[in-house]
Parts: structure tokens; sequence; C-alpha cells
């Protein structure tokens, strides 16, 4: 009888943690996005009193590589994920058998090229025997070649677009030796380089490593067309896109608030490329 009563207990007890749980987190009220945490992170924190207006619970979780965030929303722990582009979002899906899409562009991030002791004056003089470190995931690393080669560091063997072009694609060095590394660890490679080394490094990965845009040596051309092709995406699993979460994450994302938070806290080194 006292077992009897004991598992009555017990049952009650978990059934009326259950009903407490769903009151408290119904997953039908809270958007889970994964970000990276500058700024992707840091934009998302300032709408979260907006989408509480609406009713929806904001969670942010951050990611520190640009793999479980897309591996997180495919297999179902995320809503939706906030940290890149197309045009890695793509090469994402063929690479691991996903179908993970972008429903709207929030923001650019102008890739920069940073240097080791190195004067504005000496990266235009001095274009050869440099080592330059550069992203080695995917289109960031097409991306970056084509930024050298607009510098006058390296000439590539074809000059059409492709998003799958490699150190391979090098026609001409120029006697400088380019280095793919993990694109998190190419501003703290810079670091500990020696002097005259450059790195072309991705926008918030630049602002986590504390670089400031006015000491970046070049930055792409933030009015041509990388900045419509690299713009940074909210990302959903194929078929999400119209999910009333979703669209009110956009709503609450595309507003002046993030643009006037964009502006004041980035410096050009991070852009709103939506319009109201």
């Amino acid at each position: 009888m006292k077992k009897l009563l004991a598992f009555a207990a017990t049952a009650a007890l978990t059934a009326s943690l259950a009903v407490s749980v769903t009151a408290c987190g119904n997953s039908a009220n809270t958007i889970t996005v994964g970000a990276s945490q500058t700024p992707h992170a840091e934009i998302l924190n300032v709408i979260k009193e907006d989408l509480k207006a609406e009713g929806y619970r904001l969670k942010v979780k951050i990611f520190d590589d640009y793999i479980t965030p897309n591996t997180s929303l495919w297999e179902g722990s995320l809503d939706a994920n906030y940290f890149q582009h197309t045009p890695y979002l793509n090469t994402f899906n063929a690479q691991y058998n996903t179908d993970l899409v972008a429903v709207d562009k929030i923001h650019y991030e102008p890739f920069g090229i940073y240097g080791k002791e190195v004067s504005p004056e000496d990266y235009d003089a001095n274009k050869t025997g440099r080592t330059i470190l550069i992203p080695n995931d995917g289109s960031n690393l097409a991306r970056a070649l084509y930024l050298l080669q607009d510098e006058g560091y390296i000439d590539l063997k074809n000059a059409e677009f492709s998003e799958a072009l490699t150190v391979n694609d090098i026609g001409d060095s120029k006697g400088n030796t380019v280095k793919p590394v993990d694109a998190p660890t190419v501003a703290l490679l810079l670091a500990e380089s020696a002097n005259g080394t450059l790195a072309v490094v991705n926008g918030n990965y630049a602002l986590q490593a504390g670089l400031k845009s006015a000491d970046a040596l070049a930055f792409e051309n933030d009015t041509g067309d990388a900045a419509q092709l690299y713009a940074n995406v909210i990302a959903v699993k194929r078929g999400n896109e119209t999910n009333p979460k979703i669209q009110a994450l956009l709503k609450a994302l595309k507003s002046q608030k993030v643009i006037d938070f964009i502006n004041s806290t980035y410096q050009n080194a991070v852009k709103a490329v939506f319009s109201l």
C-alpha cells in the first residue's frame, strides 16, 4: 500500500512538473535562434522586448563555429540561425546534404585586411613577400582571394567568379604565401605572427578580436555586389519560411531600432542591408 501511495505521489508530481514546464516554456511561444556572439547575438538581444510584446520569448544560443549552428538547425533544436551568408549556406547544404534556406537578409560585414605592424604606406608599397592568412571555409575562402586580387596581392587564373575557388586557383602569388586557416582563428593567429603578416578577417571575428574598422588596411566595396551576395541572413529549415514565429522574428529585426543600434555600435564594420 505504501509503495502504491508513493507511486501515485510520484506520478502526480511528475504530471505537475510537466504541466509547469509546458506552461513556462511552450515551444510554440519560444523562438530559439543560433547565432555568433558578435554582432549577431548582440543584434538579436536588441529585439527581445519587441518580441515579448508580440507574445514570444526569444532564446539566443551562441555558437563559436560555422558548422554546429547549421547542424543544430537541421536536427531541429533551433528554429532559425543568424550567422552566415547565402553562398556559405549553399556550400554547407551541398557538403552536408541538408536543406536549409535563407528567408531574409539582415546585415553585411565587409571583409577587412589587417596587418601586424603594417602601415598603410607599407601596405600600398610592398605587395610581395608577405604571409597572408585567410579563412578556409567554403565561399569565404573564395571571397578572400577575390579581395586580395582586387588589392594587387595575387592574380587568379580565371577572372570569372566562383564560390568553389581555392588557393590552387592562384595563377600568380606575386611572392606571397597565402595560408587558409579556420575562420575563428585568423585574427588570433595574426596577433601571434611575424611583423609584416596580413590577414583577411570576417567582420564578426574582427569585432570579437577587438580589431577596429579604422585599423583595416582595406575593405570590400560595400556599395558593390558583395554587399548583397554576402549579406548575413536568417536561415531556417525548408518548409518553415512562413512559420508565424519566423515572421515575427523578421518583423522585429527589420526595424529602425535595429538600424540605429548597428550604426551606433559597429562604426561601419557592420551595415544593415534590409529595407523598412
